[in-house]
Parts: C-alpha cells; sequence; structure tokens
C-alpha cells in the first residue's frame, strides 16, 4: 500500500510538472490572437443600427489586426435569436457577439429565452452610444417640427403608426414611452430589424420611426426622413438643429441606442481582455471616431467590470418600463 501510494504521488506530481510544461505553450497560443478570421454575430439584418458600427469597427479590426472579423447577421426576436447562438459558440476567442440595449430588454419581454444574458455570455466592451431620435416620411407626415408632428397625433388618435426593430426592442419601448409621456396613440409596427423598419420608413409604408440617431443619420442628412427630436437633455454635435426632448417639455424622455460586445462563457480571460484592447484601439482610431461622430455616437470606454454593471443596471431599468408598459412577447 506504501508503494501504492508513493506512485500516486509521483504521478500526481508528474502531471503537475505536465500541466506547468504545457502553461507557457498555452500562453503562447493565447498571446497570437488573432491567428484566424474571428466571427462576430450581429442578431440583427444588414442595414440597422448594430451594422452601422460592426461593419466600421470590423474594417478596422482587420486592418489591426491581419486577420479578417466576419459578421454573420442573424435576425429574429428582437435580436434573441443570434444572442443564443452566439451564447452556444465555442469560447475560443474566434467567436463574439455584438449586442444591444434590445437586450437587456429581452429578458423582461420574453418568457423563456434559450440564453441568459449575464451567465452564458462575457461582456467586453460597450462600443457606442447614440441617443434615440423620432424620424418620420416627409410625405407620409408633412409637418414642419415636432409641435407640428405632436398636434398631428393628437387630432388623429390610431390613425398613424410606428416601426420598431422588433417587439421588445428598444426601438419599441422608446414608442411606448412617448405615447405614454404624451397620451397620444400610434399604432406599433414591429420588423425583423432596425434595417427593414427604416427601408419601409423610407419608402412610404410606416410613418414614424423612433430610432438609434447611428442607423437613422445618413438618410436624416440626404433628405429621405425628417428628424423632429432627439431624447434626453441635450442636443446633438452631429444635428445640432434638431431639438432635443427636454427642451420640447420631455425632460423624462431619455433613451439612448448602445451596442456592446460578448464573448460566450469560457473564452480564456487572456483573450477577453485582448478582445477589448483591440475593440478600444479601434473605436480610439482617427477612423472610427470620425465615423461615431457623424453618426451622433460617443464611446464611454467602460473596462469590463464597468461595462459588467452597466448592463446589470439596464436590465433592472428596463424591467421596470416593461411592467409598467405591460409590454407582452408577441
Amino acid at each position: 500500500m506504501q508503494d501504492s501510494g508513493f506512485n500516486r504521488r509521483d504521478m500526481l506530481r508528474a502531471a503537475a510538472a505536465g500541466a506547468a510544461a504545457f502553461a507557457p505553450f498555452v500562453h503562447a497560443q493565447s498571446s497570437a490572437w488573432p491567428t484566424k478570421p474571428v466571427m462576430m454575430i450581429v442578431p440583427f439584418p444588414a442595414g440597422g443600427g448594430t451594422d452601422a458600427f460592426a461593419r466600421p469597427l470590423a474594417a478596422q479590426f482587420a486592418k489591426q489586426t491581419g486577420k479578417q472579423l466576419i459578421i454573420d447577421n442573424r435576425g429574429g426576436a428582437g435580436g434573441t435569436v443570434g444572442a443564443t447562438l452566439a451564447s452556444r459558440a465555442a469560447p475560443d476567442g474566434y467567436n463574439i457577439f455584438m449586442g444591444a440595449v434590445h437586450h437587456t430588454i429581452a429578458p423582461s419581454i420574453y418568457p423563456r429565452l434559450d440564453y441568459d444574458l449575464q451567465k452564458d455570455l462575457v461582456p467586453i466592451s460597450l462600443v457606442a452610444r447614440v441617443p434615440q431620435v423620432i424620424v418620420v416620411n416627409p410625405q407620409r407626415m408633412p409637418v414642419k417640427d415636432y409641435r407640428g408632428f405632436l398636434d398631428l397625433l393628437k387630432r388623429n388618435p390610431g390613425k398613424y403608426n410606428y416601426a420598431s426593430a422588433g417587439n421588445g426592442t428598444s426601438h419599441h419601448l422608446a414608442g411606448e414611452l412617448f405615447k405614454q409621456q404624451t397620451k397620444t396613440f400610434i399604432t406599433h409596427i414591429p420588423y425583423r430589424g432596425a434595417g427593414p423598419a427604416l427601408q419601409d420608413l423610407i419608402a412610404g409604408s410606416a410613418d414614424v420611426m423612433f430610432d438609434g440617431l447611428g442607423s437613422s443619420a445618413n438618410h436624416i442628412k440626404g433628405g429621405r426622413i425628417k428628424a423632429l427630436m432627439v431624447s434626453g437633455n441635450k442636443r446633438s454635435p452631429a444635428f445640432p438643429d434638431v431639438p432635443c426632448a427636454a427642451e420640447l417639455g420631455l425632460p423624462d424622455y431619455t433613451v439612448t441606442t448602445w451596442y456592446g460586445l460578448w464573448a460566450p462563457k469560457g473564452t480564456p480571460a487572456d483573450l477577453q481582455v485582448r478582445i477589448a484592447d483591440e475593440t478600444r484601439k479601434a473605436v480610439q482610431s482617427d477612423e472610427l471616431k470620425t465615423i461615431w461622430a457623424q453618426q451622433g455616437a460617443e464611446f464611454p470606454n467602460l473596462t469590463q467590470q464597468q461595462f459588467a454593471a452597466f448592463i446589470d443596471d439596464e436590465v433592472k431599468r428596463w424591467a421596470v418600463v416593461v411592467k409598467t408598459a405591460n409590454i407582452k412577447a408577441d
């Protein structure tokens, strides 16, 4: 028995020595990241607000690392289809997820999600934050300003509709919050992403949209849609002529659309740091600073821990809004 115990101890020492010898190899593999293209799941169709930040980020990432950041658009169910896929992806540093504020709303909307945002995905970086903007199709709603828009809604309850990126998205909740605060009624039409919703607004199939400024910016500048108000208590530097909610009598109408990166649970900590560092470097490049500014976006530059705390606060905040508005999944 003594010999057997001695052999077991020897085996344990040998295993420990082997692991120690293997550790530098693992670290070397991690430090070489990326050695191949990285896949980024974007849980909305192409052309939406998430894409407006994901694609420039992907281009800058490739420039920095020499490896592609491949975008995989997987829309559906307010962004939760893509989130489910991301939560099941290999945690090897080559799969990341670009989600949005919608994903902190989803737990309050959908009673049975196939993933847990705060358990199955690891927060990496808050990429961009932009104010929400009320935009209209100028042919369907020929109003000069917000006051005219509000008057038209009050005189025609139920006549007009607003498009959203899907049930339970920030576009949807922004519209419901607006209706509550202005005592107006507009019919909600959910789409499978902000891109299709915005295209229908431009085409004239929808009247209004409570959109993130990032996806609407170019269309506002091109005159295809008209901006009436940005949320919050300050005007956007990108659109200084568009009044903010506070100056129009809605001091509590504060809705921002934000976009962030997650990785599947189990992604090695050092690779999480590498992804966060490359993201920070990309967003702080001159190219992306210009693009972000053009879309009225800011980069909060939070640490991973701060981003995790921010997510927790958003989940709690939107749970209250959803309960008050009695919003349920379709």
